[in-house]
């Protein structure tokens, strides 16, 4: 169809008119586009005081392009609503905002800003000696809410206060942003952080930025990069260093440790807060942590840097008003070992926790490769066949410390073997070894070998039969019979160990006593203690158990030839330092070989095991013994007849006196006791009750009134035991 000249015409003046219309209509919105924008901003304002406490202010507005916005700079300022030690006290400044605004917004004076870029921004968020500051009302309710009153007996609702935080952050995250010279600082009487970020920017999720962080003194130079969903309040955030390991602040002034790391990463998939009335309500978040060269440091763990080059956990955590648990579904990795934890704690009115931990069967190698350096360095590349598999379940109530329970177990797999040990070599115990003794500072004394070329050397059939039974009596009395543990023993050690806030005590049988005295150092702490109990499982389940390489009479024989027994300052003519081995403390004490000794002098042996620096306690200044001491004879010689291990005929003929010779005996009596003067009964407590768990301790009375060890009754006879012994004349070993 063709158009006439006057329809073309018409077209063309329709086109025109339309255009003119067009282009009037643009001229009007871009006079008026100013106005509009100045009331769009005005209703920000009024929203933004109206929903918080605060004066908003914004510098002169105008378009730079079609769509895009700048903005002179803003403030943030609380008022006294929000607290009167924040009024007046600014909050958050910038000196330039930039954004793209969008024209149905700007009719409908709703102003919605996008792509927002913001220049010199500085958030400033104070806390005074009171609580006061200038930031509490963001992390507050805006809609109306029971108001739960706080429970102190139950202590604060953590699950709570994180929801409230997660809110506040998720609905602070603007969809396109970009922050250049972004300054946030918090001070308060105990902490100064400072973040300085060249560049953050925030793009359809994506997260990039680095950061220079100041926190108590401690500075990092960081990444960030990730994602950020808001509307599912999810994120997914790597923090890495950038010249160097993150350093963890305020764990050093807190705790007294130091913590760092290379790379972490967290990840949030959700949370769900159910309400309560009662309580505040609970938060369930489940999520991730994981972290590349994490390095820990405490005295109380090890005595270096802990390092656990790959670690991970997959949380479902729920927190409620003085609670926390790690429910099930969670999981963790430790390099390659992967075990499933559920925790659950009770903060008030006294500390509870319980746990359970399994761990998959992992293979022999990646097992002992994936142990924490620093922590276990003397089994650390063991090689094997087959798997392992860890097992733990323990709980206790600081209110009711008694309750404390504890199950461990290392299971292996029926073709597990153990092909070559680590940085020792456990199975030396099977042959003669060399053997260094230290002092308490970690100084060597000496070294000897432990077998028949050592003069000194006592093959355990050469001693005594009553030392090795009241060894067992005292220290271990399933030695013969357990796998190196005592879980019983192990569990009244870690109650004594909570109740004194102190290493008190170690539960240690003699199988453990053996690898620490041979492989480990003396330093408490909990580092040692774990790797000295997986080289107890190895010698005794390996090499006693499974290849019968070693018994346990050469385990016992080792011992009592390794034994510190008396002064180390003592130097024998042959030069060599301490009392080292049964051969040498029946010399150094007796003057008597080791198969020469009778009960009454394997029994005070026996007792400053424990501590043999306080070898002396036990005497008074003319080499008698103290009444506790003679109370502990009487106590361990009826334990050792109940059981079988000596004859009444012995037992009744115990004498409650040791017949020192010299050497020791110049280092004990300091003394002679005037025979011309009637003798009175110089200690009251000749049968005084002594906790055996002491092990008379420092050679000290009890206390007045203090009872004797559970399950134990003092000795009733009244025949007194022998006040002293004749001087004997001085012999040299």
């Amino acid at each position: 169809m063709r158009l006439s000249a006057l329809a073309k015409k018409r077209v063309l003046y329709a086109g025109v008119g339309f255009a003119a219309v067009l282009v009037l209509a643009l001229a009007v919105f871009l006079w008026k586009r100013q106005q509009l924008l100045q009331y769009a901003l005005r209703e920000v304002k009024t929203r933004v005081e109206r929903k918080y406490p605060v004066v908003l202010t914004l510098g002169p507005a105008r378009f730079t392009g079609l769509k895009t916005v700048e903005i002179g700079g803003m403030s943030l300022v609380p008022t006294a609503a929000a607290s009167p030690s924040a009024a007046g006290d600014t909050l958050l400044t910038a000196r330039r905002l930039e954004a793209s605004l969008s024209f149905r917004s700007i009719f409908v004076a709703r102003a919605v800003l996008s792509e927002l870029q913001i220049d010199q921004a500085r958030l400033t968020a104070h806390k005074d000696a009171a609580g006061g500051n200038n930031f509490g009302f963001l992390l507050k309710k805006q809609r109306a809410a029971p108001v739960v009153r706080r429970d102190t007996a139950l202590g604060r609702n953590y699950g709570l206060l994180l929801n409230q935080v997660l809110d506040a952050a998720f609905g602070s995250v603007p969809g396109e942003a970009a922050f250049r010279g972004f300054l946030v600082s918090y001070t308060s009487p105990r902490h100064a952080i400072m973040l300085t970020m060249p560049a953050l920017s925030i793009a359809g999720g994506e997260v990039q930025g680095r950061m220079r962080a100041s926190v108590d003194s401690v500075v990092n130079e960081l990444g960030v990069s990730g994602t950020i969903e808001p509307g599912d309040n999810a994120l997914n955030l790597r923090l890495y260093g950038v010249n160097g390991s993150v350093q963890v602040p305020y764990v050093a002034r807190k705790y007294g440790a130091l913590v760092s790391f290379d790379t972490i990463r967290v990840q949030l998939t959700g949370k769900d807060f159910k309400a309560d009335d009662r309580t505040g309500g609970q938060l369930t978040v489940r999520g991730s942590v994981a972290a590349r060269n994490f390095s820990f440091f405490h005295k109380r763990l090890a005595s270096s840097d802990i390092v656990v080059h790959h670690g991970e956990l997959d949380f479902v955590a729920t927190l409620g008003r003085g609670t926390f648990s790690l429910d099930p579904g969670s999981r963790a990795v430790l390099n390659q070992i992967v075990v499933h934890p559920e925790i659950a704690v009770r903060l008030k009115p006294r500390l509870a926790v319980s746990l359970k931990v399994d761990s998959d069967p992992t293979a022999t190698n990646a097992f002992f490769n994936s142990l924490p350096e620093g922590m276990f360095d003397v089994v650390a590349g063991t090689a094997g066949t087959g798997t392992l598999a860890y097992h733990l379940q323990a709980s206790v109530d600081l209110a009711q410390v008694d309750s404390l329970k504890l199950q461990s177990s290392l299971v292996p797999s029926k073709d597990f073997t153990i092909q070559h040990f680590g940085a020792e070599d456990l199975s030396m115990l099977e042959r003669e070894f060399p053997f260094t003794a230290y002092n308490d500072k970690g100084d060597s004394l000496r070294t000897f070998l432990v077998g028949p070329s050592n003069p000194d050397f006592t093959p355990y059939a050469d001693v005594s039969h009553f030392m090795p039974a009241v060894i067992q009596t005292t220290e271990d009395p399933q030695f013969f019979r357990h796998h190196g543990f005592m879980e019983k023993a192990f569990v009244n050690a870690a109650i004594a160990d909570i109740k004194e806030k102190r290493f008190a005590r170690g539960g240690s049988t003699l199988s453990m006593q053996l690898v620490k005295n041979v492989f480990l150092s003396r330093e408490k702490t909990v580092g040692r203690k774990a790797e000295e109990m997986l080289m107890v499982w190895l010698i005794e389940n390996w090499l006693v158990e499974r290849t019968h390489t070693l018994t346990k009479e050469r385990m016992f024989e080792i011992y009592l030839n390794i034994v510190e027994w008396g002064p180390t300052a003592y130097r024998w003519p042959s030069g060599k330092r301490g009392v080292y081995g049964i051969r040498e403390a029946a010399l150094f004490y007796y003057a008597k070989r080791p198969n020469e000794l009778n009960l009454g002098e394997c029994i005070y042996l026996a007792s400053i095991i424990p501590k043999p620096k306080y070898y002396k306690e036990s005497f008074n200044q003319y080499g008698e013994l103290r009444g506790p001491t003679r109370w502990y004879f009487r106590f361990i010689a009826d334990i050792m007849l109940n059981k079988g291990l000596i004859t009444n005929g012995q037992r009744d003929n115990l004498s409650y006196s040791v017949s020192l010779r010299d050497p020791a005996r110049s280092y004990i009596v300091t003394a002679v006791r005037d025979t011309m003067r009637a003798v009175q009964p110089g200690d009251t407590a000749q049968f005084a009750p002594l906790n055996l768990i002491d092990l008379l301790g420092a050679g000290q009375a009890p206390a007045a009134g203090t009872a004797p060890a559970t399950g134990t009754t003092p000795p009733t006879s009244t025949t007194p035991p022998p006040a002293s012994n004749a001087t004997p004349p001085k012999q040299q070993p």
